[in-house]
């Protein structure tokens, strides 16, 4: 099924029209204890796809609600910050009840710091998922679930002029539709990253990082495959208004059997965000490089880019629109995809608990494979509530 990251592409490309409102709230936590806290919040939308198959042809659309309840548990102490968040989020299709689903999505997260040089942060997940948007809607919508755990250990006081940071993660894929159905693209991943920072201005460092991945496939061995990537590139804070991180290097990517060749590409990582005045917010962000494969392609070659943009015209109202361009070239078939986002949305704070917002999706899939393109519009009344 060629479009299970349909979601996630289209959450990239409009985070800022649908979601990106919840940010604005400022939830009031119960206390539990001494340095234990608990947040309550809730998401309710209404929308009307017009598309949920994401297909070109033999399209379906529905009303869907969406009730979203988030519970946050928060515990800190001296050196040391804890949390614990759980989301359930509930989709109804009115035209459609059979593609009715909950996803369910846990974190934990951890952070230490154990003197002024060493601290480390350790992060845990757990995903369940339902994807409407896939290619072959006769037989069943992709239902996936995914694990990981990893942390980040920082050596050097933040003053320091060198920092190093060490990572690793590892993640599972597994899909739990019927006849095994998507166990083609069953895998686990081990990262392992290595970052040196070196201040060369109070607020500039420039850096080169190492990253390795072993990706071991559970039974289409063909892709099992390890990415090596080298990069360098700059951090900076050069002014209130501008931050942001910029990468560059190269990708390879070795497989561990002869049936695919070895691919490598030049690669980069950006993102930058501009705030030429206090009400006004300008973020780019951009990514070249390896994504898996999908649809017996050995793995694809990926560029995006995304431009937001979000204003507060009043103290309680605010605009949101985004702009995301993804380049997909399948490696070892013959398949290009094209794909452009757009978002538009208006959000009102009506209360510290409450936030009001209207948005609209669009995305345009362009593809040299026949029924592969499509087009998809989305609108949405969202209501973000706390405590």
């Amino acid at each position: 099924m060629s479009k299970t990251i349909t979601k996630h592409a289209l959450a990239i490309a409009i985070a800022g029209s649908l979601c990106a409102n919840a940010w604005a709230l400022e939830p009031q936590s119960i206390r539990l204890s001494e340095g234990v806290t608990f947040t309550p919040s809730l998401k309710v939308a209404e929308s009307y796809d017009d598309n949920f198959r994401a297909v070109e042809k033999s399209k379906d659309s529905s009303w869907i609600t969406t009730i979203a309840p988030t519970f946050q548990l928060n515990a800190d102490g001296r050196k040391s910050a804890y949390q614990l968040k759980y989301t359930a989020s509930s989709d109804t299709f009115h035209s459609s009840h059979k593609d009715n689903n909950v996803d369910h999505h846990f974190n934990a997260d951890a952070g230490f710091d154990f003197d002024a040089r060493n601290r480390l942060a350790l992060n845990a997940g757990y995903h369940d998922v339902e994807e409407t948007a896939s290619a072959d809607q006769k037989i069943e919508n992709d239902k996936f679930n995914t694990k990981n755990i990893g942390g980040v250990y920082t050596y050097g006081a933040q003053s320091a002029r060198t920092q190093i940071e060490l990572g690793t993660n590892y993640d599972e894929l597994r899909y739990t539709n019927g006849n095994r159905l998507n166990s083609d693209k069953e895998r686990d991943a081990m990262a392992l990253r290595a970052t040196v920072f070196y201040a060369v201005a109070p607020k500039t460092k420039v850096l080169l990082e190492g990253r390795h991945t072993d990706y071991d496939y559970k039974t289409f061995s063909a892709r099992d495959s390890k990415n090596k990537a080298l990069l360098a590139g700059v951090t900076w804070e050069a002014t209130a208004k501008t931050t942001g991180t910029f990468k560059v290097g190269r990708e390879k990517k070795d497989f561990d059997k002869s049936i695919f060749d070895d691919k490598s590409t030049g690669m980069w990582e950006a993102g930058v965000t501009w705030a030429p005045l206090t009400y006004s917010t300008f973020d780019l962000n951009t990514r070249r490089g390896f994504d898996e494969g999908e649809d017996n392609a050995s793995a694809i070659k990926t560029q995006s880019t995304r431009l937001g943009w979000k204003h507060f015209w009043m103290d309680r109202v605010y605009t949101e629109a985004s702009y995301a361009r993804s380049d997909r070239k399948y490696q070892d078939i013959k398949r290009e995809d094209n794909r452009d986002d757009y978002g538009l949305s208006v959000t009102y704070q009506a209360r510290r608990w409450l936030d009001v917002g209207l948005g609209y999706t669009y995305a345009d899939n362009d593809s040299d494979v026949a029924n592969e393109s499509f087009k998809r519009n989305i609108y949405a009344l969202t209501f973000n509530a706390s405590l």
